[in-house]
């Protein structure tokens, strides 16, 4: 039986006690001005995961609490006395509360989303002995529909059947199946998971090539905007993060699909994200470094962890230095003016007669191409990687994997969805372990240097034995991830694998060839 209704628009709460009162014996307990604010991450993570997290504030600080509800039947996961709400779930006190937002959360801060107030009427009803039989929560709020929520009283459930009946059929309440969150968010003009750092680009085959990239770009560029204050406060460094894919998906598909544009604007752009990527990279490498710290320690012996503690401070003051400078040249004329100046671009109608080469062609024919081109590619590539190969061999190939994931992710609406998920799925191991063998050996790099910038601050000399313990760690990890990458790319390479891409990717022409020869419609594989 739902216990939480809906009034009609119409309807006050005053109104509802006064219809109340004439049918049951009601009891007016109190009257308070209630608020919530509602948080979660800037990328809805405790929404996706059907929790939603209310700090509720009353007058006094101490009547203050956080509760975790579930969005599927309103049930409290965890709850905590708290007069501010933490920016990390770190902070929180070791409980529920911290276990359930931890792993969901991760490295992202809680945000505000939205702040609900309302009046709160506590009112029972009473029996003909003036005894509590049913007590009532009303939720009036000034934009919303107000709310009654019945809390039944043990040993009394007909009564709340018997209330449940008058506000449904007498007074046409409904019942609320979904959070007060969803309201409030509509009357701003919001809706939940209104951002994510994954693309969902939807393309028609039959566009024009020039348009199509405009419309990816665009979308790239809503992403970069909606990062963009969070990184210049540092609110988290997830902000940052999302922000440089963006910029490195921009940068990848001007230099990959060349032709539709003209080429100074693309030129011109290219340098101006390039420049983009290269001012955001210091502070994107300490953040690793800092996230990584537990994981640092937790690699060495338990005996000279602690050791390790005047690293973390270096870090995090260079950390902060690099921000500053990011966020200087992020509010400086070069970026504002420049990405106005992009933007303008992308919102700029498509001529009738491009004169650029590619700009008339279907975006579904150029991504065959590039797609197709862009993976042999990485096949020669791989294939004339040996065990004696120098590691920017390595480097390249992760450089050229990477440019075909973001083509296949720009591209992917174009494709049958459970093959192109196929391919990306195998592309993403190989991405993996290439990935993993470019970190350690940059980490490992970049932790010699700053041994070597930490000589001169008085650093204690078991410092410096502990960070010696951690790269020797990082290097064997670094071997580990090479010694694996012939496996990894034997399984990529293989010559099914190779079919599957090739049909998927190849020209309109030669697709139909081989459907024709091996007895398959064209429409059964291609969306």
């Amino acid at each position: 039986m739902p216990l939480q209704f809906e009034f009609p628009g119409n309807l006050t709460a005053e109104k509802l006690i006064a219809e109340l009162s004439n049918m049951a014996d009601t009891q007016l307990v109190s009257k308070l001005p209630s608020r919530i604010t509602y948080y979660d991450s800037f990328d809805w993570r405790l929404y996706s995961n059907d929790i939603t997290c209310e700090f509720n504030q009353a007058k006094q600080a101490a009547g203050r609490s956080v509760l975790l509800k579930s969005t599927k039947n309103d049930r409290i996961i965890a709850s905590s006395a708290i007069k501010t709400v933490p920016s990390f779930s770190k902070a929180f006190e070791p409980g529920i509360m911290r276990d359930t937002l931890e792993p969901l959360l991760e490295m992202r801060a809680l945000l505000p989303v939205c702040t609900v107030e309302y009046e709160t009427y506590q009112l029972n009803i009473l029996n003909k002995d003036q005894k509590i039989i049913l007590r009532l929560s009303i939720e009036q709020y000034n934009r919303l529909n107000n709310r009654v929520v019945l809390q039944p009283v043990k040993g009394y459930d007909k009564a709340a059947e018997h209330i449940t009946e008058l506000l449904t059929e007498k007074l046409g309440l409904t019942a609320a199946n979904k959070p007060i969150l969803l309201a409030a968010l509509h009357v701003q003009g919001r809706k939940p998971k209104d951002y994510s750092s994954k693309l969902n680009i939807n393309l028609d085959p039959d566009m024009r090539a020039d348009i199509a990239g405009k419309y990816i770009y665009s979308h790239l560029l809503k992403a970069i905007k909606a990062n963009e204050q969070g990184v210049i406060a540092d609110t988290d460094s997830e902000f940052l993060h999302d922000f440089r894919v963006a910029v490195r998906r921009t940068r990848s598909g001007l230099s990959q699909i060349k032709g539709i544009i003209p080429p100074n604007i693309s030129a011109y752009y290219a340098d101006f994200f390039s420049w983009l990527g290269q001012i955001s990279g210091p502070t994107r490498d300490l953040d690793v470094y800092l996230l990584n710290f537990e994981r640092y320690q937790s690699s060495l012996p338990e005996s000279i962890r602690e050791d390790l503690e005047p690293l973390y401070d270096f870090l995090l003051i260079k950390q902060q230095k690099a921000q500053q400078e990011l966020a200087k040249k992020l509010q400086a004329n070069k970026y504002l003016s420049t990405l106005a100046e992009w933007e303008q671009f992308l919102k700029e109608p498509a001529f009738k007669k491009p004169l650029e080469e590619h700009a008339s062609r279907s975006i579904k024919e150029l991504a065959d191409k590039r797609i197709g081109k862009t993976f042999t590619r990485v096949i020669q590539e791989g294939e004339a990687i040996t065990d004696s190969s120098a590691d920017e061999t390595l480097h390249d190939l992760r450089k050229s994997c990477k440019k075909l994931r973001y083509l296949m992710e720009f591209f992917q609406s174009l494709y049958a969805e459970p093959q192109i998920k196929h391919l990306i799925k195998s592309l993403k191991g190989l991405q993996e372990v290439l990935g993993d063998f470019q970190d350690y050996a940059i980490q490992e790099h970049n932790l010699k240097l700053f041994s070597e910038e930490m000589m001169a601050l008085n650093i204690p000399a078991n410092t410096f034995l502990a960070m010696g313990v951690l790269i020797q760690d990082l290097d064997a990890h670094r071997c580990l991830a090479r010694k694996h990458f012939a496996s990894r790319f034997e399984a990529f390479k293989q010559e099914e694998h190779q079919s599957d891409f090739r049909l998927l990717f190849a020209s309109s022409k030669t697709r139909r060839r081989r459907h024709a020869a091996r007895g398959i419609h064209l429409s059964d594989n291609i969306v």
